[in-house]
């Protein structure tokens, strides 16, 4: 059986708050009165089938995409009500990883990693040069992939390049969209492990869009379910797997991959 994560600690303060939430494109509607929390020092995974809105609501709670109504609260704050100046603030507390590490083709690993610092910092190249090293040591890259460009890169290192953009500005949330597709077992264990120490260690909040069962009950603490247009469950991995009220996680978590993923 793999090695569960310890329970979080007592979680009474969410750091992210969405109610109401409804999104449509086109004829399509992808959710209605919606609702999340999401607890500061968590990891929350969000699950659902294919075409349920899992990658955008990420997108909709950092602002990429603006829902058709509803209300998002980060950090105590509606995010409606803020001005540029504040939602620029805001921003500076979050990392986001994209899928395949969405880094910059034109720059070099080290130039990616201090695109946030330019944007947010008033710093010294010596200074920025410093602390994207760091980041890079504490993604588990090598110092000589500072200066190569993502095209030089294999997949599981450009999301750790990734990884280090997003934790560029010492962050309190990070988002992370599929952290471990397209990587070989091997590469998306190690990822899950980079991950949870990470989270650990510098106390981070972590909302993973993730479809990876593996990555479910190795690493997150709740996971939220998207289905038939809202979340229809929140509950940790095996509560989920051991009590399912709903076809589509009887299915998920207790299907033969399920089963195989625990054994």
């Amino acid at each position: 059986m793999l090695d569960q994560p310890e329970p979080a600690s007592q979680q009474t303060e969410a750091i992210i708050r969405v109610r109401g939430l409804a999104k449509r494109f086109g004829t399509q509607q992808i959710w209605t009165d919606l609702n999340l929390d999401v607890y500061r020092g968590e990891v929350l995974g969000i699950v659902g089938g294919s075409g349920q809105g899992k990658s955008v609501l990420l997108r909709v709670i950092t602002g990429l995409v603006r829902p058709d109504s509803g209300r998002i609260e980060i950090f105590d704050r509606d995010v409606r009500e803020l001005n540029l100046e504040e939602r620029v603030d805001m921003e500076a507390r979050w990392g986001v990883l994209f899928q395949d590490g969405a880094l910059f083709s034109s720059l070099t690993v080290l130039q990616n990693i201090q695109v946030p610092m330019r944007e947010h910092l008033d710093l010294p190249q010596a200074m920025m040069d410093e602390l994207a090293f760091l980041k890079l040591t504490m993604v588990g890259l090598r110092p000589d992939a500072a200066h190569k460009f993502p095209s030089e890169l294999s997949g599981g290192m450009r999301k750790r390049a990734g990884l280090a953009r997003a934790l560029a500005l010492d962050p309190e949330i990070v988002f992370l969209d599929e952290p471990t597709s397209g990587l070989d077992p091997i590469g998306a264990s190690a990822f899950d492990q980079l991950i949870r120490k990470l989270q650990q260690t510098l106390g981070l909040t972590v909302y993973m869009v993730t479809h990876d069962l593996d990555s479910i009950f190795s690493t997150c603490d709740r996971v939220a379910v998207l289905a038939d247009k809202t979340v229809v469950r929140t509950g940790s991995p095996m509560e989920l797997r051991d009590q399912p009220n709903h076809p589509w996680i009887r299915e998920y978590f207790c299907g033969d991959r399920a089963r195989a993923a625990l054994a």
